[in-house]
C-alpha cells in the first residue's frame, strides 16, 4: 500500500458552548485544517490540526507540503516518515508550525493502519480498556459571572457529567477567584471531581497562596498555574500543595516532557495531540510519564483521545471539549460520565464533508 496524495482544508467552525447552554461570543470562530490521506489501496486517512486563526492558511499550506513529501510511501511504516520528514523539515522543528502539520499526518497515518489491519486505534495502541472518564470542559469559564457558573455546573451533573473543569486567573482579587470555586462546589455536591485550568496566568507564589485557599474545596487538579516552561517553578508549586498539579498542554515535541519529569514538576502530565507531534509521540510522552508513576490526560480532540486514554495503564481522563465534534458525522458514545471506545476500524471517523462545505475558508 502507498500513498497517493491529500486533500487538506480550511473550515471555520462557529464557537459554541453546548454543554450547560453558556453564553457564545457574537461571532467568535475557530478555525481547523482538515486532512484526507488518500492511498492506492482505496484506504483514506483522516487527521486534523489547528491553532492560532491569523495564520491557519500557513498551517495549511505545511500539510500540503508534508503529505506532498510522502507520495509513494507505505503509511503503515508511521516512524520511518515521522524521521523522513524532520529530516526534510531541518531546523523548522521541533515546534511551532511543522509539529502542528506533522501532528494531521501522522495521526492520519494511524487512521490508515487500523482500517488496512481492521481495528480501531484505541486497540492497536494498547486496548488496556474499553471506555474512559470524561470531563466537561469550556462550559465554566472565567469570562462567565459567578452566577451562571452554578447553574451551568450543576446542569453539567444533570446531564450525567461525573468530572468538570472551571478556570482561575481572570479575578482582580484572591479572595473572589476562592468564591468562584466554593460557589461550584456547593453547587455540585462533593461527589464529582472538579478540576481548575489557570492557563499560565500565575506566579509561583500567587499559584502557591491561592492554591492553599481553595484546598478545602478538594480540587482533582489545578492546570498550569504559571509558565509553561518554569519547570523549577512548576516543581515549588506542587511540592508546596495537596492539591495535584497537571501541566503540559503547552510544550511541543518530547524532550519539554522529560524535563518537566525529572524535575518533578508535575503531578499529572496533560499532553496536546497537535502540539506533540501526534498518536506517535503522544504514545512516547504516556510511556515516559508511566516510568514516572504519573498519570496522563489529554487536551482537546477528544474523539481522538478516547482511542488514547484509555489504550494506556495510566490514562486517566479525556477532556470533552465540544469544539471540534462538529467536524465529524458520528462522535464518540458517552455512557454513565464515560466515553466508549468506538469499534469500527482506524478513528472510527468520518467528516461530514457537507458541514464542512458549508464552513470552509478555502
Amino acid at each position: 500500500m502507498k500513498i497517493t496524495g491529500a486533500v487538506t482544508r480550511v473550515v471555520r467552525l462557529p464557537y459554541i458552548e453546548p454543554l450547560a447552554d453558556g453564553p457564545t461570543p457574537k461571532g467568535a470562530t475557530k478555525d481547523f485544517v482538515t486532512l484526507k490521506l488518500q492511498t492506492d489501496a482505496g484506504i483514506e486517512g483522516v487527521g486534523v490540526t489547528f491553532f492560532g486563526s491569523a495564520l491557519v492558511r500557513t498551517l495549511k499550506h505545511a500539510v500540503d507540503e508534508l503529505a506532498a513529501l510522502i507520495v509513494g510511501d507505505d503509511p503503515t511504516h508511521t516512524e520511518a516518515i515521522v524521521q523522513k520528514l524532520r529530516n526534510l523539515a531541518g531546523t523548522t522543528g521541533p515546534g511551532g508550525v511543522f509539529t502542528l502539520a506533522l501532528s494531521a499526518i501522522d495521526i492520519a497515518l494511524w487512521d490508515i493502519k487500523g482500517k488496512a489491519l481492521d481495528l480501531p486505534v484505541w486497540a492497536l495502541c494498547g486496548g488496556h480498556r474499553d471506555r474512559a472518564p470524561t470531563y466537561a470542559s469550556g462550559a465554566l469559564m472565567r469570562e462567565f459571572g459567578a452566577d451562571h457558573l452554578e447553574k451551568a455546573a450543576a446542569r453539567l451533573v444533570e446531564r450525567g457529567f461525573r468530572q468538570m473543569k472551571t478556570q482561575m486567573g481572570g479575578e482582580a482579587h484572591a479572595s473572589r477567584e476562592v468564591e468562584r470555586i466554593r460557589r461550584i462546589r456547593e453547587a455540585i455536591g462533593p461527589d464529582i471531581d472538579l478540576m481548575c485550568d489557570i492557563n499560565q496566568k500565575w506566579t509561583v507564589n500567587t499559584a502557591i497562596a491561592i492554591g492553599r485557599q481553595v484546598e478545602p474545596y478538594h480540587l482533582y487538579w489545578l492546570e498550569d498555574v504559571t509558565t509553561h516552561d518554569d519547570y523549577a517553578g512548576l516543581a515549588r508549586v506542587a511540592d508546596a500543595l495537596a492539591t495535584p498539579v497537571a501541566a503540559g498542554e503547552y510544550v511541543y515535541g518530547l524532550v519539554p516532557f522529560r524535563h518537566m519529569l525529572e524535575a518533578r514538576s508535575v503531578d499529572i502530565v496533560m499532553i496536546d495531540l497537535v502540539r506533540v507531534g501526534g498518536i506517535t509521540q503522544w504514545r512516547k510522552v504516556a510511556g515516559m510519564a508511566e516510568a514516572f508513576n504519573v498519570p496522563v490526560v489529554s487536551h482537546l480532540l477528544p474523539e481522538i483521545h478516547v482511542h488514547l486514554i484509555p489504550a494506556i495503564p495510566n490514562g486517566l481522563t479525556v477532556e470533552y471539549m465540544p469544539w471540534s465534534l462538529q467536524l465529524w458525522k458520528e462522535t464518540p458514545e458517552m455512557k454513565d460520565g464515560q466515553l466508549v471506545v468506538p469499534r469500527r476500524p482506524g478513528l472510527g471517523l468520518e467528516f461530514d464533508d457537507a458541514f464542512l462545505k458549508r464552513h470552509g475558508v478555502e
